[in-house]
């Protein structure tokens, strides 16, 4: 399922830069080498991130 459109982002690159450090948006871009355009996908990113967190802040406890 593609999360950017506009540069061909899928979940599962979206994951992967999440998994290597992307903490932003922006991080998640440089990462895939390509820049926000129309940035329909920003929120469904920052959701990916949170759940992401909270995920690990479970797994610590």
């Amino acid at each position: 399922m593609y999360v950017c459109n506009c540069n061909g982002l899928r979940k599962r690159d979206v994951a992967a830069a999440i998994e290597a450090g992307a903490t932003r948006p922006r991080d998640v871009f440089t990462r895939n080498q390509c820049a926000v355009q129309c940035a329909r996908c920003v929120c469904e990113m920052r959701e990916m991130i949170q759940e992401t967190r909270q995920s690990f802040a479970m797994a610590a406890e």
